[in-house]
């Protein structure tokens, strides 16, 4: 096997016991959900030839649709696509009122990644890579670098603020040509979502539209329209905890995301949108609840239900927008944790902590303890076999059989994250903001809702 980093090393076993997808390195502990990769890869292959592609990635908690999407993004940049990835909350949505649109957007900017810039903050080494290709055009034709650019994207015109999207180019082009920190400055921000006020934006950019809760979408296809000019093929978007729009209060808050949400299917469905995918990751209870989940809106009920046929013939439908993550086998569960343990041994089999045998115990204790929600969801089996690891590899004079019958695994929980709004819009909020948020959402639209009781 190759060697580890031990950076990469780190990362792994850090994000691991911390329950958490590692940002790299994932091509060393990936294993099973072939299909489901092959599906999503014939997707990406769409995005690069022009079109588009929409899925939603369906799993329980801890099944591993977090590091499905993660892998998923790391293969799209290794196909030359930009990605711009964020996970839903209560202050992140597709679509509101009061800003929780353009935080999402500033948000999946903030993490956009390129293949040389995988971690994110790529804004400015896209913008740049745009420019450099104009100037070199500039330089053999003679012509004005500017006025290039304007003509490169001319195209966007066609598009919602594509007028002032070109004209935030070539203010940046300006600062760069002019030394002029501030008016690239200024063009980042605009690129970023980050301006609130339109007065602003026209004072230092000559434009007159900003990123707002009603436009979020529009500046998503500017932004892959233009990343393709760029030279890239495409752009992926990368939305994970999407279940959080299943747990806004407000129907009426809930409806508009939904719509939302319709719009970007209708989109890439109908071939509208080009060069654009998105992936998102839900639980079954987000799809299916026909009084809150993404069933209850019917026009998207009738576009995401499942192919009667497959379900009849007990297969999966792998092309359908609604893509279920399969379990892992028993069988894949141990080769995960086989390469585990090779990351704790930084790659060397000489260095293994544990024999199989360790390994196999392991698993018949987990299968005794929690059943079969241990390959179902795995997460805290990982967890604990991590946790298993890093005692063995500190005291080495510790005896691997004292350990595994003592190790507990719980099964997984729908996470701390859910809590209950009741009635009288009280919440067991863990800070003020998140009160204030619960408030702001119910205020939204206080009789649509108000006799729902909802749990989690």
């Amino acid at each position: 096997m190759a060697s580890i980093r031990p950076r990469e090393r780190t990362t792994i076993i850090q994000s691991l016991r911390a329950g958490v997808t590692p940002r790299t390195g994932l091509e060393h502990i990936q294993v099973g959900r072939v299909n489901e990769v092959k599906a999503l890869i014939e997707d990406l292959d769409n995005i690069v030839d022009g079109g588009s592609a929409f899925r939603i990635v369906i799993g329980d908690f801890g099944a591993g649709k977090s590091f499905f999407l993660q892998l998923i993004r790391y293969i799209a940049l290794e196909k030359g696509l930009v990605v711009i990835n964020a996970d839903l909350s209560p202050d992140r949505r597709l679509f509101a009122s009061g800003g929780q649109a353009r935080n999402l957007y500033k948000e999946l900017t903030r993490n956009l990644s390129t293949r040389a810039h995988p971690e994110g903050n790529a804004m400015i080494s896209v913008v740049e890579k745009f420019i450099s290709e104009q100037r070199r055009e500039a330089d053999i034709t003679g012509e004005d670098v500017e006025r290039i650019i304007k003509n490169k994207l001319n195209s966007l015109s066609e598009l919602v603020d594509g007028y002032d999207f070109a004209q935030v180019i070539a203010a940046y082009w300006r600062g760069y040509h002019e030394d002029n920190e501030e008016l690239r400055n200024a063009a980042i921000r605009y690129l970023r979502g980050e301006y609130t006020s339109r007065a602003d934006a026209r004072r230092d950019l000559g434009v007159r539209s900003i990123v707002d809760d009603q436009n979020v979408y529009d500046h998503i296809k500017l932004l892959s329209r233009f990343v393709t000019q760029a030279g890239f093929k495409g752009l992926l978007v990368n939305l994970d905890e999407v279940v959080n729009l299943y747990k806004l209060p407000s129907q009426r808050s809930r409806m508009s995301n939904y719509e939302q949400l319709l719009r970007i299917l209708n989109d890439c469905l109908q071939g509208s949108a080009e060069n654009l995918g998105f992936l998102l990751g839900g639980t079954p209870e987000f799809l299916m609840d026909q009084r809150k989940g993404l069933y209850s809106y019917e026009a998207l009920h009738t576009r995401l239900a499942a192919n009667t046929f497959a379900e009849v013939a007990h297969v999966v439908d792998y092309h359908a927008p609604i893509l279920p993550l399969q379990n892992l086998s028993p069988e894949e569960i141990f080769v995960l944790l086989c390469n585990i343990r090779n990351v704790f041994a930084s790659g060397d089999p000489k260095k293994y902590l544990l024999p199989d045998e360790a390994l196999t115990a392991f698993l018949n204790h987990c299968a005794q303890t929690i059943g079969e929600a241990y390959f179902r969801t795995p997460r805290n089996t990982i967890k604990a076999f991590v946790d298993l690891l890093a005692v063995v590899e500190q005291n080495p004079d510790i005896k691997w059989q004292t350990l595994v019958g003592n190790i507990s695994v719980d099964k997984e929980s729908a996470g701390p994250e859910l809590v209950t709004i009741n009635n009288k819009h009280e919440t067991k909020a863990t800070t003020d903001s998140e009160k204030e948020q619960v408030i702001a959402d119910t205020n939204e639209d206080d009789d649509d809702d108000a006799l729902v009781s909802f749990k989690l």
